[in-house]
């Protein structure tokens, strides 16, 4: 408690990240309120605050508790856990490519989810449940893969393996399967039009606390990006401190799976862009990612539902159009670097 304490002490006396904190909780209450009060549906402005303040109608109300408030919640669940699963795994690995995309744990949960749609049709609560068992069957795999003491490349290497191989499971059970996974496309693309409020307590409880065993460990990610020998020397138990990074990971992007689907990009567009403005402090990255991947998926979703309204497209398409570019300027850069 004592250590916790020390380190809010220290996170809040950065005026810069104080700055950035406060105008983010700003941009993220503004959309809150926009997701609630706009949507693909024909009701007004005026009588979402209408029924907020006076509870006029109660059709109203069945769309804002239903499913605009559960909806909001999802959102920003999914999008903190999904930016700070990548940022767990960039730093657990020392790699800016690392993600929960690319080492598999996405393309484990989307199997599940086949294999849940295939053994319990019509059942939505079976999703939610394969997609957390599929991202953890994933994570173990690069757990028993880690414990080889192969280098941190290859576990990434092993990763892109692995989701390769989970991936083709996938459309091997949906070629033999095609009418039993009926919204497989919005699940791989990820979306969040069929979210159900009974499941985010449970999800919700997890994601807290996994954020909050994140930011304990900030300080020991700090010692880890000195390099295993150098913590090592410094008192850090390397091996079971990236143990815990990747299982926390993809316990958070199982969460955010079993709840929005595959949403790509989020783990490595966020931390990138708050290591560009706040350094490599975890103490500060952590809340700082959190908060922003929370801002980006409302952002995105809310596009979704007004862009085209009253049609909606999934959320994962607006967020590909964002990081694709992204992602090859990233890759384009580490080549350079290389070729220096």
């Amino acid at each position: 408690m004592n250590i916790s304490y020390k380190l809010c002490i220290q996170m809040f006396s950065n005026k810069k990240f104080n700055r950035f904190i406060v105008l983010g909780f700003l941009v993220l209450i503004l959309l809150v309120l926009a997701s609630i009060s706009f949507g693909s549906s024909e009701t007004s402005f005026q009588e979402v605050w209408d029924y907020i303040f006076h509870h006029t109608n109660a059709t109203v109300g069945n769309i804002l508790w239903y499913v605009r408030i559960p909806r909001t919640i999802a959102t920003i669940l999914c999008g903190s856990a999904l930016a700070v699963a990548g940022l767990l795994f960039q730093s657990a690995l020392n790699n800016a490519l690392a993600s929960a995309g690319t080492i598999g744990v996405n393309s484990g949960a989307g199997l599940f989810v086949v294999l849940g749609a295939i053994l319990f049709p019509g059942v939505f609560v079976a999703k939610s449940i394969f997609a957390f068992a599929g991202s953890l069957l994933a994570a173990i795999l690069i757990f028993f893969i880690a414990r080889k003491n192969v280098s941190k490349s290859t576990i990434v290497m092993a990763g892109v393996a692995i989701s390769s191989l989970l991936t083709a499971f996938s459309d091997t059970l949906i070629t033999l399967y095609p009418d039993t996974v009926m919204d497989k496309s919005t699940f791989f693309i990820g979306g969040f039009a069929h979210v159900q409020s009974v499941s985010l307590p449970f999800i919700g409880f997890v994601v807290i606390v996994c954020l909050i065993a994140s930011y304990v460990l900030a300080t020991r990610m700090n010692v880890l990006m000195l390099g295993d020998e150098m913590a090592n020397s410094l008192g850090l138990p390397v091996v079971r401190t990236r143990y815990m990074l990747i299982f926390i990971g993809a316990i958070l992007a199982a969460c955010s799976v079993s709840v929005g689907g595959i949403l790509s990009f989020v783990g490595l567009l966020v931390p990138h862009m708050m290591r560009s403005l706040l350094g490599n402090d975890h103490r500060y990255l952590l809340p700082a990612t959190l908060l922003v991947g929370a801002i980006l998926v409302l952002g995105c979703d809310l596009l979704a539902r007004l862009v085209f309204a009253p049609f909606e497209i999934p959320v994962g398409i607006f967020l590909s159009f964002l990081g694709s570019p992204f992602f090859l300027w990233l890759i384009l850069s580490r080549c350079k670097r290389l070729q220096v």
